[in-house]
């Protein structure tokens, strides 16, 4: 069987709107490149973000809490499952 490879980056921090707006703006031109390093004092990650993308956008407001969620995931054109052959129908 073969082995996954598995990497894991996660950082947390308190950013100002200004801030948000400097992250989105990298990503945003990562994602044009296809290629994003992230990284910060205790790591670092490098994707290649190619082909169909699935995306997903989710909000919350509770009281005084708000929640913005984004999460964007592809797989790499290795893992994709192989063509099938072509339907024909007559």
């Amino acid at each position: 069987m073969k082995r996954s490879k598995s990497s894991t980056f996660r950082h947390q921090s308190l950013q100002d709107s200004d801030s948000i707006a400097t992250i989105l703006s990298a990503l945003q031109e990562g994602f044009a490149k296809g290629k994003l390093v992230l990284s910060d004092e205790s790591g670092e990650i490098k994707l290649t973000p190619s082909g169909l993308l699935n995306v997903k956008l989710s909000a919350d407001e509770e009281e005084h809490r708000h929640k913005l969620t984004l999460r964007i995931s592809w797989q790499s054109p290795s893992q994709l499952p192989a063509k099938k052959g072509s339907l024909k129908v007559e």
